[in-house]
């Protein structure tokens, strides 16, 4: 830290942080008056205002996510964080920590802020206030930092806090009233702005340039390639195109569905069997398959069998055959080594000859925003890498806030147009062997649970004939599972608490 460097008091920088939905914007929109931040981004969002001779500079950064490590977090938004400190130079006077006081503040949550914290270094401390945000007025901020957790972050920042309704623009006062609390801070850090450690800003900084330079060639390199298939195969466009869509659950396969389609056709239920569903798109008559999700980091000798069958038969949904396999990933979560060794397998259950068929589909690119697809791709690292080259450096980013934008739609099925001249005009066909094997395997296990549920159906018919309309007075259980196996759902489904 600079002892030279003081807060003038014609001068005041802001730097928002804290996890998705924490309602950030709001606070952003409220101490500025106005309406400057909305959207959720990759990049940093700045807006001025001056207060009373006062120039107040205000940066949105991105948020994490509330219950994924630092680590599942995008390398981009990890640099994010650190370049934020350099959109309101020379540094923020105070970083308000955004919580919102309606949701509750668990063990985890907090270990997952303070990782997120510890990319400012230890001195951030210093220099952080928490913000309470609320709405409805139910729960104070003395009320809600009774929570274990939040005594130890308050304590953490100094005990210094505020709580702001968001709803509430006209109310100046909750506005100047925070403003003095900083002050207040800044003069006890003796002027003193916050500063991130300069080696860091220059590794991240050098890291982003040598990144933008690969996005760049590697953006030039697809459009060769692309000018190259058009003038050396004879590509046509499909009256009739067959794709199904893979990927693991909250991907957005099922958004991603709607977009081309251009309609309601799918929900983002999980089911264990594919969805279907048709349409005339840009004058092709499209089928869609939809295959049930999956756990992002799950191996296949964890993944149930029925799924794994189900991945198989999606090919036998759209007869004779897709012309595309639509690999479903979002951008706003990492791709890791553990996913791509999970994709590998799971995709090496349709055969060696699925690659030559693939695309993958980039989904929730609308909070890239400004920055390309191929500066992801080269920021996440070799893991993504490795997927981009199986699949022929094909690969398309859907915005599906965006659904009005047919021409991410048109431009997906050139795509694939493309991919099918370069495969001699032919569909994805499974080995007739493996597709018999899965259809006579599911035709016993159907066979098999009928049998079962006509003798489970007895049994219960048989105990009400001997016992009559008789009720228990009191009931006790136990619920016995492993992790996520659902069994606090289970209670509350039992008792009626949602």
């Amino acid at each position: 830290m600079d002892p030279s460097s003081s807060c003038s008091s014609s001068e005041l920088r802001i730097l928002l942080l804290g996890p998705k939905l924490a309602e950030k914007s709001s606070v952003g929109n409220t101490i500025l008056g106005k309406k400057e931040f909305g959207l959720k981004t990759l990049q940093c969002v700045k807006g001025n205002i001056e207060r009373a001779g006062t120039k107040i500079t205000v940066v949105d950064m991105p948020g994490w996510w509330r219950n994924l490590p630092v680590e599942e977090n995008p390398e981009l938004y990890k640099q994010e964080i650190i370049l934020s400190v350099t959109k309101c130079p020379p540094g923020p006077h105070v970083l308000l920590l955004v919580l919102n006081i309606d949701t509750p503040f668990k063990e985890n949550e907090k270990d997952i802020l303070c990782d997120n914290m510890k990319c400012f270094g230890h001195e951030v401390w210093r220099h952080t206030m928490v913000l309470f945000t609320c709405e409805d007025h139910h729960t104070t901020a003395q009320q809600f930092i009774e929570n274990e957790n939040l005594q130890w972050l308050i304590e953490k920042c100094g005990n210094r806090f505020h709580e702001l309704d968001t709803e509430n623009w006209g109310d100046g006062s909750q506005v100047t009233e925070l403003l003095n609390k900083i002050q207040e801070m800044v003069e006890g850090n003796r002027g003193r702005h916050y500063e991130i450690n300069r080696e860091t800003l220059q590794q991240v900084e050098e890291k982003r340039r040598k990144q933008e330079k690969r996005a760049n060639e590697r953006r030039i390199r697809n459009q060769q390639l692309k000018d190259e298939t058009k003038t050396t195969e004879n590509k046509h466009p499909l009256s009739d195109l067959r794709m199904v869509l893979l990927g693991y659950n909250g991907s957005g396969k099922s958004s991603a569905g709607n977009t081309i389609l251009g309609k309601s056709a799918f929900d983002s239920k999980r089911s264990l069997t594919s969805a279907v569903r048709e349409g005339d798109v840009a004058g092709r008559h499209v089928t869609v398959v939809n295959t049930p999700g999956r756990r992002r980091n799950y191996h296949s000798k964890y993944t149930p069998r029925l799924y794994k069958d189900e991945i198989v038969l999606s090919s036998s949904h759209c007869p004779p055959g897709p012309h595309a396999f639509l690999l479903v990933i979002r951008v706003d979560v990492s791709f890791t080594e553990v996913y791509r060794k999970a994709v590998e397998e799971h995709v090496a259950l349709l055969g060696l000859n699925i690659w030559d068929h693939m695309i993958v589909l980039f989904t929730f690119g609308d909070w890239l925003q400004d920055t390309s697809i191929e500066m992801f791709i080269e920021s996440e690292g070799e893991a993504l890498q490795w997927i981009i080259d199986k699949c022929g450096n094909r690969y398309h980013v859907f915005n599906n806030r965006n659904t009005e934008d047919r021409n991410q739609v048109t431009e997906l099925f050139e795509k694939i147009e493309e991919m099918v001249a370069g495969n001699r005009g032919s569909c994805f066909i499974i080995q007739h062997q493996n597709l018999q094997e899965v259809q006579s395997k599911r035709m016993k296990v159907e066979k098999l649970a009928k049998q079962m549920k006509a003798e489970v159906q007895k049994r219960n018919e048989l105990r009400h004939s001997t016992s009559g309309d008789a009720e228990l007075f009191e009931m006790r259980l136990v619920l016995l599972g492993p992790h996520y196996s659902g069994i606090s759902s289970t209670g509350n489904t039992i008792l009626g608490r949602f």
